[in-house]
């Protein structure tokens, strides 16, 4: 009886592993054939250095420049904002924060991740950009900078997190030799 449940429970497990690689090379094929299908239509050039979306309009373009170079430029912002912030609280929980506060503030950090983004957009929308608006008054009410640096905002819990979570796991006899040789706390964190 044990051996034929054994049985029934590892079909039953391969079946679920089949399945699960068949639909996602069932997703591979329909992308890749519907993106042959596309690129007969629009040369792949067009593609990626026309600076017009327009596919539903009846001169049809379908460049996608402007969404790349956006997406890139709003990227650099919310690293710009997110890695020295980030940097920083993980150092600070790491090398010199007690360790009921750190117990007490990780959790909290790890907390801010899981805030929905609609809500981020919304903080974006309603108190960023009018912020920013004070300073540039000619900036739009959809702008690159109120979006990344509200994604570096967003980042922020993940960077601190895991940086906090690689500076933890040095041995502790790599830091004592760094701090034998004479490094502060914060040239051991940079450097070992």
């Amino acid at each position: 009886m044990r051996k034929i449940r054994e049985f029934v429970i590892e079909k039953s497990l391969l079946s679920s592993a089949l399945v699960t690689i068949a639909v996602t090379v069932g997703i591979i094929l329909v992308l890749a054939i519907e993106a042959f299908s596309f690129f007969k239509e629009v040369s792949i050039f067009d593609f990626f250095t026309d600076t017009e979306w327009t596919p539903l309009f009846t001169k049809k373009h379908y460049g996608i420049l402007p969404l790349l170079s956006g997406t890139l430029l709003t990227t650099f912002i919310a690293i710009s904002v997110a890695l020295p912030i980030g940097l920083s609280i993980s150092i600070y929980l790491s090398e010199y924060a007690p360790r009921s506060f750190r117990k007490t503030i990780k959790p909290l950090l790890e907390l801010l991740a899981a805030v929905p983004t609609v809500v981020y957009g919304f903080f974006a929308l309603v108190v960023v950009t009018p912020f920013l608006q004070q300073f540039m008054p000619n900036l739009s009410g959809f702008n690159s900078l109120s979006a990344g640096i509200v994604m570096g905002i967003m980042i922020i819990p993940f960077v601190s997190s895991l940086s906090e979570d690689a500076l933890f796991a040095v041995p502790k006899s790599l830091r004592e030799a760094s701090y034998g040789m004479g490094a502060t706390r914060l040239q051991t964190a940079f450097k070992v």
